[in-house]
């Protein structure tokens, strides 16, 4: 076997890549096995609203967010880390409102365009998602260079 580069070598390199790879073969299992079972996309955003606003479908809605985020609360505990925010209860709500209206105007969230509709090869997703890694890149760099935040 070859030798590793040094910065591959690294245990929490290896790990962080070990754990970024698993997440997403997850995402993408769980993207496919709601399309094949139930012909729905796992847009995030749709599912959360379609929950709050449809009373015909709600229980396949629920059981998928309550599995998202048990599954999430799950491997923070196995792992033994906490996620505290350290952005305050008001910003964090500005931020959840900020977010409800870019995935309104966008007609989707992250997960819907960019792991579904991406692969779905839709033209539509292609976009969006090139909105939102642009203005991902743009708010890392004003809020690093303009603002003075962290390196």
């Amino acid at each position: 076997m070859p030798d590793l580069p040094a910065w591959f070598a690294s245990a929490w390199i290896a790990s962080t890549l070990l754990a970024g790879l698993a997440g997403g073969v997850l995402i993408g299992l769980a993207a496919a096995l709601l399309l094949l079972g139930l012909g729905r996309i796992a847009g995030i955003s749709g599912i959360l609203g379609g929950l709050l606003s449809r009373s015909g479908d709600r229980a396949w809605r629920a059981a998928f967010l309550a599995g998202l985020m048990g599954a999430g609360a799950l491997t923070m505990h196995l792992l033994g880390q906490a996620t505290p925010s350290p952005a305050s209860p008001p910003m964090l709500l500005l931020a959840g409102v900020l977010v409800g209206y870019g995935t309104s105007l966008g007609n989707g969230c992250t997960s819907g365009h960019g792991v579904c509709g991406l692969g779905r090869l839709s033209k539509r997703s292609f976009v969006a998602v090139l909105v939102f890694m642009g203005t991902a890149f743009l708010t890392v760099f004003v809020t690093r260079h303009a603002l003075g935040g962290a390196p």
